[in-house]
């Protein structure tokens, strides 16, 4: 749902939903019954059995992608999440640095480096963007801005305007301090 809000629609069969350890025990004491159900004997996920869909919890302090630890664990979503137009979703750069580094390191999930190279191609930010992301990520985030703009065979004044943007990115939602992903915090 985060993609479609910052403009990016794909089908998915999942609704991922951000939380801390403590909310998730109260979600799952407050969800238990016939409608939503475990996948399986002792999952932290859902199934709502009305609609087939999985809601997948994300859960604060965990890692991204392959689950082993790295310098970038899932945030408090207090501190990530905004409301755009009436739904809460995590800030596009918080998306986009946890997209990458689950795509870099588990190879089941190539999809959100697909994902990143997609909102790449929307929000046509120059590489200078990467200057807001976590040293961690920002190669593979450079490396996707360039083979998505070299895939585009945009026209040289098209290309020129994204050098030329100003690198002050006023508007876009800001999330600080890359502190906030560093799991030692």
């Amino acid at each position: 749902m985060a993609l479609f809000v910052h403009g990016y629609r794909r089908f998915t069969e999942d609704v991922d939903i951000p939380v801390t350890r403590e909310s998730l025990e109260r979600i799952q004491d407050a969800l238990e019954g016939p409608v939503d159900l475990p996948p399986f004997e002792g999952s932290k996920h859902l199934r709502d059995t009305n609609n087939g869909v999985r809601i997948e919890f994300i859960v604060a302090g965990d890692y991204p992608g392959d689950g082993k630890p790295k310098h970038l664990a899932f945030p408090d979503p207090v501190q990530v999440v905004e409301t755009f137009e009436g739904v809460r979703a995590v800030r596009l750069p918080v998306l986009i640095a946890l997209k990458l580094a689950s795509g870099m390191t588990n190879p089941g999930r190539l999809k959100d480096l697909a994902d990143v190279q997609e909102v790449i191609k929307l929000i046509g930010r120059p590489e200078s963007y990467a200057d807001l992301l976590d040293p961690y990520i920002r190669a593979k985030f450079l490396e996707l801005f360039q083979s998505t703009t070299l895939g585009q065979r945009l026209n040289p004044q098209r290309v020129a305007g994204y050098f030329a943007t100003s690198t002050s990115f006023s508007g876009v939602p800001s999330f600080g301090s890359t502190a906030v992903f560093n799991s030692s915090l």
